[in-house]
C-alpha cells in the first residue's frame, strides 16, 4: 500500500494534523525525533514574532499503541498556542506575492483572512510531523535524507554539489550536527557574519529575503519509483513535493539548469563495475550528474535535489495594493511575518522528500509489517547480485 498523507488546521485554528495512512504495523514512533524536527522549523536567523508564540510538540490521536504503529492511520497534531482565528481582523489590503488577492477572487471573498489562514506556512508544521515520522521508516532501512541551505539573500555559502555534499555523503551524522549548530542551517560556518549582515539590513529596510536549499538521500536502493507512468516518476513526485511548499518557486535535481548548457558527454554518467562487498546496486557511476536519478527511478546514488525559495511576501515596509473591498488603491496589509524564513524551509524540504521516498519504499517492498518490508527488501537487494561481475 502507497503512503500517502493529509494535513489540516489554519494558522490561528485550534491546530494543526497530519493523518499518514499507509505506514506498516511495528515502526516505532520517536516522538522525541519529531519534536526536534519542529524544533528546528521554528528555528533559525531572521524568524519573526509568531516563533516566540508557538512551541510545537506532536501529540499522537490515532494508529500507536505503546509506541508502536499499528498500520492505521496516523494522526498526529501540533496545538496553536494562538488560536484567535475568529477574532483575527479582517485583511482587505492584500499581499503582492502572496495568494491573497488570487484566493479572493476564486472564492468570492472580500477578506483575505479567509484565504490566508490555510495558505500560511504554519502547515508545515503537519508535513514536518509527517516527514519526520516517515524519516524514522527510511532510517529502518539505513536511508538517510539531509538537507542544507547553499546561498540565502544572494551571499552563496557553498556550491551545489560541493563541499556540504560531500561532508554529507562522508558523515551523515557529523553535517547534520554541524548544520543544527548554526543559525542559518549551513553546514559550514564560514559565511555566518555575511548572512547576519544582509538579513540584518534587509530588516532595518522592511524587506524580506530568499534563498537556495539543497536535500540530500543517501542509502537508496535502485528502483523505486517508476518510468511507466507519468504519475510514478519519482522525479515528478518529488518535484511537486517540493514546490508545493509555501514560496518556493524551482526545483532542481542533480545538475539541474546546468544540463541544458552542457553536452551530453558532460551530463551523463559513467556506468562502472563495482565490487561485490560494496552497495546496493551491482554497479557505480563516475559521477552523479542525474543526482541519483534516471527515468524517473533511483538508481542507488545518493538523491539530491534542490528548491529555491522566493523573499516572504509579507514586508514591513509595504507594496502598494488594492483595498478589495473598495477597489482602492492602498498599502499592503501587514502581518506578524518572518525576515527569512530559508533554515526553517530546509527541514520542511526534507521532511517533504522523506514523505515521498518512504512512499516509494512502501510500493516497492510491499508488506503489511516492518519486518515484512525488510525482508521483502532483503530478497530485492539479493536478486542483484546476478547483475555483478564475479
Amino acid at each position: 500500500m502507497p503512503i500517502t498523507y493529509q494535513t489540516a488546521g489554519e494558522s490561528h485554528g485550534p491546530a494543526v494534523l497530519a493523518t499518514l495512512c499507509g505506514l506498516p504495523y511495528g515502526l516505532a514512533l520517536d516522538t522525541g525525533w519529531i519534536n526536534a524536527q519542529l524544533a528546528r522549523r521554528q528555528a533559525g536567523y531572521g524568524r519573526g514574532g509568531r516563533q516566540r508564540v508557538e512551541r510545537d510538540e506532536v501529540q499522537v490521536l490515532s494508529g500507536l499503541r505503546r509506541g508502536v504503529t499499528l498500520g492505521s492511520p496516523l494522526t498526529l497534531m501540533a496545538p496553536n498556542r494562538d488560536h484567535r482565528i475568529d477574532l483575527a481582523p479582517p485583511v482587505p489590503n492584500v499581499r503582492p506575492g502572496h495568494v491573497d488577492l488570487a484566493g479572493v477572487l476564486k472564492i468570492g471573498s472580500r477578506d483575505a483572512r479567509d484565504v490566508l489562514e490555510r495558505a500560511s506556512a504554519r502547515e508545515t508544521a503537519a508535513r514536518v510531523m509527517a516527514g519526520a515520522t516517515c524519516q524514522l521508516l527510511l532510517r529502518e532501512f539505513g536511508i538517510e535524507v539531509v538537507a542544507h541551505v547553499l546561498s540565502l539573500g544572494g551571499v552563496d555559502v557553498e556550491q551545489a554539489m560541493g563541499a556540504g555534499y560531500s561532508a554529507i555523503f562522508k558523515d551523515p551524522a557529523g553535517a547534520r550536527a554541524a548544520r543544527d549548530a548554526g543559525e542559518f542551517a549551513t553546514i559550514s560556518r564560514a559565511k555566518d557574519a555575511d548572512l547576519r549582515q544582509v538579513v540584518d539590513a534587509a530588516r532595518a529596510a522592511g524587506d524580506t529575503l530568499g534563498g537556495s536549499i539543497e536535500v540530500i538521500a543517501l542509502n537508496l536502493p535502485p528502483g523505486l519509483g517508476s518510468h511507466n507512468q507519468w504519475h510514478e516518476r519519482l522525479d515528478g513526485r518529488l518535484a511537486q513535493a517540493l514546490m508545493s511548499i509555501q514560496a518556493m518557486k524551482a526545483v532542481e535535481i542533480g545538475l539541474g539548469a546546468e544540463t541544458a548548457r552542457r553536452p551530453g558527454s558532460k551530463v551523463h554518467d559513467p556506468v562502472l563495475p563495482l565490487p561485490p562487498s560494496r552497495g546496493r546496486a551491482p554497479f557505480t557511476r563516475g559521477s552523479n550528474n542525474a543526482g541519483g536519478l534516471e527515468g524517473g527511478t533511483t538508481n542507488g546514488e545518493p538523491l539530491v535535489c534542490r528548491v529555491h525559495m522566493k523573499p516572504i511576501s509579507t514586508l514591513m515596509n509595504p507594496l502598494p495594493t488594492v483595498d478589495v473591498t473598495t477597489g482602492k488603491a492602498a498599502a499592503a496589509n501587514t502581518e506578524r511575518s518572518d525576515v527569512c524564513a530559508l533554515p526553517a524551509a530546509a527541514i520542511v524540504a526534507e521532511c517533504a522528500v522523506a514523505i515521498v521516498l518512504a512512499g516509494a519504499l512502501a510500493e516497492k517492498t510491499g508488506g503489511d509489517s516492518l519486518e515484512e518490508m525488510r525482508r521483502n527488501l532483503k530478497g530485492y537487494l539479493d536478486s542483484l547480485a546476478a547483475y555483478r561481475v564475479s
